[in-house]
């Protein structure tokens, strides 16, 4: 039996699911989901092993229209998967009408590489209504494949699985068969502690904010974890730490539990809240952060 192996890009608008979709996909968490759009900022390999098979997915950022420098390192994330992935799967649900960015699904919809669409959702509306989404969709993308999914349920994944798997082309692991992601363990934790924070603070704080491990040490029974809670503004860093410090108490235990079941052993964790103008307009930081292709 021959095996295959590509690389899969999920490209879609925010808060359509394509960080659940993976999740469900692959059996486990590795991206954060909130219900607040732009949660995925960086890209993230997520890798599904089967007996004859090994699917990359990388998961993009979800397209916008930049407004600042930030968004444009996110959204270069999403154009260079033009170049090394082997298919992409668009990603939309019920719900949406088109992609924020044309432009750049013009670019990916003319490449020479197999397509596909995958709906999702469904388990939100009845039949009617998916087949009136599935019509639209085959007006704009005339000759993909278009798959009804539901990422929260299942609903027809290992049918989106056979397409991709009949899409990619034959060729040796790029990974061990046990490797479920490129990413190491302090990306991950970060992650945590980013999603805590969308989930925590209104909508100002998640996008001004970065977080960045600063030491990572495994010792026998614990792990010790100093973070950087980076924003831009002195006010935004008091609604951070709330009063009292109530509020960065609340996200140190609710992020701490998270890593704790992450990395299955205890944790002690320290955040600290740090002021940088701007910096999401900064070069160099948005290269110290990883925002670089």
């Amino acid at each position: 039996m021959s095996f295959k192996s590509g690389f899969v890009s999920l490209i879609g608008n925010p808060n359509v699911g394509k960080s659940t979709l993976l999740n469900a996909l692959l059996g486990q968490k590795l991206s954060i989901i909130t219900p607040k759009p732009q949660t995925t900022r960086h890209r993230i390999h997520g890798i599904l092993n089967g007996d004859n098979y090994q699917i990359v997915f990388s998961d993009l950022p979800g397209l916008v229209k930049p407004a600042y420098k930030l968004q444009e390192k996110m959204m270069n994330f999403v154009r260079s998967s033009l170049n090394d992935s082997d298919l992409f799967l668009f990603m939309t649900d019920i719900y949406e009408t088109g992609f924020h960015d044309e432009k750049l699904i013009a670019s990916v919809s003319s490449a020479g590489k197999p397509k596909i669409l995958a709906l999702n959702k469904t388990d939100t509306c009845d039949e009617k209504k998916t087949e009136e989404r599935i019509i639209h969709w085959k007006n704009i993308f005339p000759g993909v494949m278009i798959i009804p999914v539901s990422a929260r349920t299942g609903y027809n994944l290992n049918v989106l699985v056979g397409e991709i798997v009949k899409n990619i082309p034959e060729s040796p692991a790029y990974y061990p068969d046990d490797t479920v992601t490129d990413r190491n363990e302090r990306f991950f934790v970060s992650e945590i502690i980013r999603e805590k924070i969308l989930l925590q603070y209104r909508q100002e704080i998640p996008y001004s904010s970065e977080v960045q491990v600063e030491e990572f040490e495994e010792k026998e029974k614990i792990t010790l974890i100093h973070a950087s809670l980076i924003v831009m503004r002195e006010s935004q860093k008091m609604i951070i730490l709330g009063k009292k410090g109530e509020a960065i108490r609340k996200l140190g235990i609710t992020a701490r539990e998270e890593i704790e079941k992450f990395l299955r052993k205890k944790v002690f964790l320290d955040i600290r809240v740090e002021v940088k103008k701007e910096w999401r307009e900064d070069e160099r930081l948005l290269k110290k952060f990883g925002y670089c292709t």
